[in-house]
């Protein structure tokens, strides 16, 4: 664990150039605007260790699979995001001398990410070769409010000369992915243009065909007048840039201000590429940094409005929340329903950018409760548009009628993941499809959505569950075979308790589905059992027989539902008695002997717990917790906040308190080592549940929201805000009292401590915290 970034409530703040955390650093420092992003690379040339990443959402390149032993339902290529057309470029000299921080002695160095107003800000003060001194502030954002945008303002200050300074502002397609199979590059150049106030290239994904237009334009000021341009271009096989030579006094600020307009064919016709990006470099440059920081600025604070946590009294802990809702933030805004949230979001290349079952287990209700719906509902949509996607890769995998497998991996809807324990065996992740369904209306009371979309979804999902069970003559019970659990650590098993739940639960609520439709929207019904070819009589009795008759494996002396058949004949041994050098197991450990470990990666059983609360007691919860938790060495993101949940469920507010610290400050203290890859995006909305969910007591029970506040002990206390029903509610929680205040004039009517409260519009409620 790293921890080299100073605490404060809104600010992530790096004091020094670490150049060995360079790319850590790279990861925490990035922007996004939910349609583009950028690491936090350097503006001006970097010689050093460094992995440069820009990325637009939904552009992806289909790569070739890599596998040594080919089996019928491979996916042939792994879709990924790729590293774009970069528009941050400029480059420095200084009297001859290149500004390099690799070459140049670094005096002081600082960046702050600035959460609250949406901008990154760099200074430094660099000692060249020859002696010469300049100070730089750097500061850029993506813009939220012009989502094709960015802007940067690049002051450099000659401290102990007089000279003449070189910028030279690029655009650079010649780009490249760290993990690209055989050394392919993806991009090709399909135009380009240089010319004083507008310079441009438009580059073309291969085999895709996607095409992205990256332009920019640049003002410079000396002491604050402007400065005409005379730039000498330069152009090279997918590459442009200007340079622009200014005269500057020892003590004079120069200000080079750079805007770039990043356009693409996902939003505009290829023809029209050049004009979108004059037409918004012109809006932007018209508008100037100042008025578009401010846009920004109001822009994040309405952001804030619905989705900030305040804590009081614990800085390490307010700073990772707001880092990991941060990072939500800038990652989706939910005005796309082609576009969902990659497990690093914009901040690393690794997973490629695609949709993992993440979204739906634990984004969606990060969005639900601080968002309009439409949010969380595209989120939905996106996978019933990929439906007839999962349908024929249900169908390579021998099922048929219908049945929908969603992929472990994908972005276009077809699986993207090549490795056969995952791809055919970790089938859990279909369950999650109809869980986010569920949790979406159950908020929202959208029912409609059902009729519109959902029926599709949970249909096809429940008929994959009633073709993969097959029914045990021994047990006298449907079971299911060879699958994989959310615990990675343990393939190919027979019953994970987790998946089989799911399973029979999605075709319960499948049932529900089937018949609210019928009741309520009976011509549509009519056309969706037409469409979807469904016996209702025949397939519904088939789902009642398969849920009545599920066989979940349990161990009667323990009293704890089992993982899967034969967890117990591995040997039980505890994370407390392992060697700590052996950690992280992945890192240390062959895989043949993680396989045969009882060592659990992430929540299992846990996991379905979670998801299951309100069908369990809270003993069950403890028994289970108690056993499987020692066991589970979280080496997924995923993990810590499941458990601190739970664990703030049973009332163990100190491992509650532990599991959110982690969670929260996953990548900012780099727990599992690997944040130099990225940021661990998708197990943000986790750390947001942790807290609302875990702390908070949130609920929803009988389609009320439903409140049991606790605070741990190294809190003053915190305040959170939910979006339920047209109502947006703050609710603050000392160690003496709950506050609920409504910022709506939408009455709203919940449970507190399971006693039913009314609050009134723009009312507050103020009730005792339960001891």
């Amino acid at each position: 664990m790293k921890n080299y970034i100073k605490h404060d409530n809104w600010n992530i703040i790096e004091e020094g150039f670490h150049v060995e955390n360079n790319r850590i650093s790279e990861s925490l420092f990035s922007l996004g605007n939910g349609r583009m992003g950028q690491r936090g690379n350097f503006e001006e040339k970097y010689s050093g260790d460094s992995m440069q990443g820009t990325y637009i959402a939904g552009v992806y390149y289909p790569d070739k699979t890599r596998v040594g032993w080919w089996k019928n339902g491979y996916p042939e290529y792994f879709a990924k995001v790729l590293n774009a057309p970069s528009w941050i470029g400029i480059n420095v000299e200084i009297e001859g001398e290149e500004l390099d921080l690799n070459t140049a002695e670094v005096i002081d160095f600082k960046r702050v990410l600035n959460m609250k107003d949406g901008f990154l800000y760099r200074t430094f003060t660099a000692r060249l070769a020859s002696g010469k001194e300049v100070k730089v502030e750097a500061t850029r954002f993506c813009s939220i409010v012009d989502d094709e945008a960015g802007v940067i303002k690049y002051a450099i200050t000659p401290l102990n000369f007089s000279g003449n300074i070189k910028f030279t502002p690029t655009v650079d397609a010649d780009v490249v992915n760290e993990d690209s199979n055989y050394d392919e590059k993806f991009w090709t150049e399909a135009a380009k243009g240089n010319e004083t106030g507008f310079a441009y290239v438009t580059a073309e994904v291969r085999k895709t065909l996607f095409q992205v237009t990256t332009a920019m334009d640049y003002a410079i000021t000396v002491a604050g007048a402007e400065q005409a341009l005379n730039p000498t271009l330069a152009e090279a096989e997918k590459f442009v840039s200007q340079t622009v030579e200014v005269s500057a006094k020892e003590g004079e600020e120069v200000v080079f201000t750079k805007y770039a307009a990043v356009v693409s064919s996902l939003n505009h016709d290829k023809a029209a590429l050049v004009d979108a990006a004059k037409a918004e470099l012109a809006k932007i440059k018209a508008k100037g940094f100042d008025a578009m920081l401010a846009e920004q600025a109001e822009a994040w604070a309405s952001k804030w409005e619905l989705s900030d946590i305040k804590i009081e009294g614990d800085v390490a802990a307010q700073q990772g929340i707001r880092f990991n809702i941060f990072q939500l933030n800038q990652t989706y805004t939910g005005e796309d329903a082609r576009l969902n949230i990659g497990p690093k979001g914009f901040t690393g290349e690794k997973y490629g950018g695609v949709t993992y079952w993440d979204t739906e287990a634990y984004c969606v209700p990060f969005y639900l409760c601080t968002a309009d719906p439409k949010v969380a509902r595209n989120l939905l949509v996106y996978r019933h548009n990929h439906l007839e996607r999962a349908i024929e890769n249900a169908g390579k995998l021998g099922f048929d009628n219908g049945a929908a497998l969603y992929p472990m991996v994908t972005i276009n809807g077809e699986e993207c993941h090549n490795e056969w324990e995952i791809t055919f065996e970790e089938i859990h992740r279909n369950g999650s499809m109809s869980y986010a369904i569920y949790n979406y209306i159950r908020h929202t009371q959208d029912y409609a959505y059902l009729a519109e979309y959902g029926f599709d979804v949970l249909l096809g999902v429940a008929r994959f569950w009633a073709q993969r069970v097959h029914f045990s003559e021994h047990k006298n019970q449907y079971v299911m075979h060879g699958v994989t659990g959310p615990n990675e650590f343990d393939n190919n098993v027979d019953n994970n308790w987790y998946t089989n739940y799911i399973a029979s639960w999605s075709m319960r609520y499948a049932q529900e589905a089937v018949d609210y439709v019928k009741a309520n929207h009976a011509d549509r019904y009519a056309e969706l059992v037409a469409k979807n070819n469904f016996n209702e009589a025949e397939e519904t009795a088939k789902w009642k027989d398969i849920v009545d008759n599920m066989y979940y494996p349990y161990d009667e002396k323990r009293d704890i539902f089992l993982q899967a058949d034969n967890f117990l004949d591995k040997e039980q041994i505890l994370v407390k008695d392992l060697d700590p050098k052996h950690l992280p197991l992945v890192h240390n450990w062959s895989w043949d002997r993680i396989l045969r470990s009882n060592f659990i990666k992430q929540a299992d059983v846990l996991q379905g717990l979670y998801f299951f609360e309100h069908e369990f007691d809270v003993p069950t919860l403890k028994r289970n917790y108690d056993f499987y938790e020692p066991r589970t060495v979280h080496e997924s993101s995923l993990s810590p906040c499941v458990h601190s949940i739970i664990a703030a469920r049973i009332g163990d507010m100190e491992r509650a308190y532990e599991f959110y610290l982690r969670t929260s400050r996953l990548d900012l203290d780099n727990y599992n080592e690997d944040s130099q890859d990225g940021c661990h995006t998708t197990s943000m909305a986790g750390t947001w549940m942790s807290v609302i969910e875990g702390f908070g007591g949130k609920r929803v029970i009988d389609e009320q929201l439903s409140l049991e506040p606790q605070i741990p002990s190294e809190w003053e206390a915190y305040t959170f805000k939910i979006v339920w029903r047209g109502a947006t509610m703050d609710i603050r929680v000392d160690h003496e009292n709950v506050t609920i205040k409504n910022n709506t004039d939408v009455a709203a009517e919940m449970l507190v401590y399971g006693a039913k409260q009314e609050l009134a519009g723009n009312g507050e409620l103020v009730i005792p915290v339960k001891k």
